[in-house]
């Protein structure tokens, strides 16, 4: 066995692999925010494909917490059934289904990323924006209004009640997307959050909206699931935003809230940042988060070659590795890494005709 492909037991959940897929949106759904036949098909064919954990794109917790108007959401009752059918294929398939619940603050209200993206008025479906300061993104997007106390505490609620769906739903990994510039990471980012309250100012004031969101998420879905929380470890404008010493206090704090494992990105919260992309630009972030605090990490970010995976997890860099463009035009990467080295990771039998051409 190589390390890339042993099992990885989080709490009372084996995945059994460390190849997982990351959440990617698709901007797809109806308005409802429901799945439809793309999500099957776009969801049971990665599963097909073998990885041990496939996690849902960005859901959102309200219907203003969403990017944009297409993405899908898990705020109602009415879309529980709709993401039980993603849930199904991946068990079906040996796959572990997770979901990634999210906010988009001031980043929402927008048309599909390959409409454009531009900001939607209301007439066309758009709606008013929210964050932790009135303080717009860039100057193409609208100032958001700052939320109250008493709509923070909405936030936490509107979390909690998504990941009791998301049981409901059948999923058995749960992350809370704190990352990207959306929601969460904007209180976490001086850049972004300016208050001068309890939510705001101090390392302790801005990190309190992740950590109370972890914890109620916590108490939703009990002892025995896993929890994720994907963070943007640096704003990439250091030392003036959020940094990667700050992620590295934040990872025990989380653990404390009640979360496993820290999925770990980068970036997104300021329209400028100058960023080094590369091959495994973003994995260092993830083995000093692991290697200082002990908190379990996944890698993610241009991780493209088995072989580089495989060293990722061999030589402790990171518990897994979270790939997501490339399972986007390879959705059997999985299978043909596990040949790459040597481990026997067959086609599905419907598929087996087609091994050799999958090998070659």
């Amino acid at each position: 066995m190589t390390a890339l492909f042993d099992p990885f037991t989080i709490r009372d959940v084996t995945l059994p692999s460390r190849v997982w897929m990351a959440p990617m949106c698709q901007y797809s759904a109806p308005v409802t925010g429901e799945p439809v036949d793309w999500h099957v098909q776009h969801y049971g064919a990665r599963a097909t494909g073998g990885p041990g954990l496939i996690l849902v794109e960005a859901t959102g917790v309200s219907p203003e917490g969403r990017i944009s108007h297409a993405d899908l959401g898990i705020w109602s009752d009415a879309q529980v059934a709709g993401h039980r059918r993603l849930t199904a294929l991946m068990v079906e398939q040996g796959v572990v289904p997770g979901i990634q619940l999210a906010h988009a603050g001031r980043k929402g209200g927008t048309a599909q990323e390959f409409a454009g993206g531009r900001v939607l008025t209301p007439e066309e479906g758009g709606w008013q924006v929210v964050a932790p300061s009135a303080v717009a993104f860039d100057g193409t997007r609208p100032v958001p209004h700052a939320l109250t106390t008493g709509e923070i505490a909405g936030v936490v609620a509107d979390f909690a009640a998504a990941a009791r769906r998301a049981l409901d739903a059948g999923y058995q990994v749960i992350e809370v997307h704190a990352a990207h510039g959306y929601l969460l990471h904007e209180f976490l980012s001086p850049v972004s959050n300016v208050r001068d309250d309890e939510w705001g100012g101090s390392f302790e004031h801005r990190t309190r909206l992740v950590r109370e969101v972890v914890a109620a998420v916590r108490a939703e879905i009990g002892p025995g699931l896993p929890l994720f929380v994907r963070v943007s470890a640096t704003d990439w404008i250091e030392p003036a935003g959020w940094t990667a010493d700050d992620t590295v206090r934040l990872a025990p704090l989380l653990r404390d809230a009640g979360a496993d494992l820290i999925h770990v990105s980068t970036g997104g919260n300021v329209p400028d940042a100058t960023i080094p992309i590369g091959p495994g630009y973003q994995v260092s972030f993830a083995t000093r988060i692991r290697t200082e605090t002990g908190v379990p990490t996944a890698a993610v970010g241009v991780i493209t070659d088995p072989r580089q995976a495989e060293r990722i997890v061999a030589e402790g860099q990171a518990d897994a590795v979270a790939l997501g463009r490339q399972l986007l035009v390879d959705p059997f990467w999985p299978r043909r890494a596990a040949h790459e080295l040597g481990v026997k990771h067959p086609l599905p039998p419907q598929y087996a005709r087609g091994e050799r051409a999958l090998l070659a």
